[in-house]
């Protein structure tokens, strides 16, 4: 992770209602805006081995930690990461950044992404909702969040990292990540705000189906997911694409995490999209 944040982008600061957010940045900044957001327990890192590949392509890609996570500050009140509080900050940035920017959201960014759309649809050329549902997460992604609730009451962030690395640990065909990279994902899962894990996993969980009101508005809209994606499961995302008459793409050799498992596949799809936007 150390080595695709060197090549990937430039750290900057935006100010934003709400807050500073933090940022990565790349390519002309008279280019093509695009504004990528990540998931919940992400960070704009999780974008890192785009951001080079899509700046040759010739965008200028701003990737952000939303409020609360890693570097950005956020609010004590858990009820303030909500979809639709998160995208009025997410508004906020992307006008900082240009007219009728690209909008991607990965996992929970999704839905901030979603909300932002439903809320503003003049503002975005496009929408691209990367790994991304419907509706509120379930299944076992929703059960690990459920079962960390107490251990974040009582232990705090810190206690919440080692139960949750203990759970993965667990499962078959876990990979222990290289230590460079092991350590760069405890110190920004401790680094976050612990309202904000709270909120966004309360969030996560309960957000209904606005499928019905983004279709009503939306951009020309791209659903996109790895072909083995383990949080909602690639025939609802493909159902939600054909209920939003959008674009869709299934990235191979890929799970949840595309921008890391595939990057070349996902910028290959990522700037087809955008050229004919």
């Amino acid at each position: 992770m150390t080595a695709q944040l060197e090549r990937g982008g430039e750290p900057r600061v935006i100010d934003a209602d709400g807050g500073p957010i933090a940022a990565l940045r790349s390519g002309d900044a008279g280019a093509t805006p695009v504004l990528l957001l990540p998931g919940y327990t992400g960070s704009k890192e999780d974008f890192a081995p785009l951001l080079a590949r899509l700046a040759t392509a010739g965008f200028h890609v701003t990737a952000i930690d939303l409020p609360g996570q890693f570097e950005s500050s956020g609010p004590a009140d858990p009820a303030e990461y909500t979809p639709d509080a998160l995208a009025a900050v997410v508004r906020s940035v992307a006008a900082s950044i240009g007219p009728r920017i690209h909008l991607l959201g990965h996992s929970f960014g999704g839905l901030v992404a979603r909300a932002a759309v439903i809320a503003a649809p003049d503002a975005f050329a496009s929408l691209v909702l990367m790994c991304s549902g419907p509706a509120g997460i379930a299944g076992a992604r929703a059960d690990m969040i459920t079962r960390l609730e107490p251990v974040l009451a009582a232990s705090g962030l810190a206690g919440v990292y080692a139960a949750s690395l203990t759970m993965y640990r667990a499962q078959a065909g876990y990979v222990e990540p290289a230590a460079p990279l092991a350590a760069f994902l405890e110190r920004r899962f401790v680094t976050g705000v612990p309202a904000m894990l709270q909120g966004m996993g309360q969030a996560l969980r309960a957000e209904p189906d606005r499928v019905a009101e983004l279709a009503a508005v939306a951009p020309p809209t791209l659903v996109m997911y790895g072909v083995d994606d383990d949080a909602w499961p690639p025939a609802v995302q493909h159902e939600m694409a054909d209920r939003l008459a959008a674009a869709r793409v299934v990235i191979p050799k890929a799970a949840h995490s595309p921008a890391v498992e595939n990057p070349t596949a996902t910028t290959s799809a990522l700037v087809d999209f955008w050229q004919r936007v």
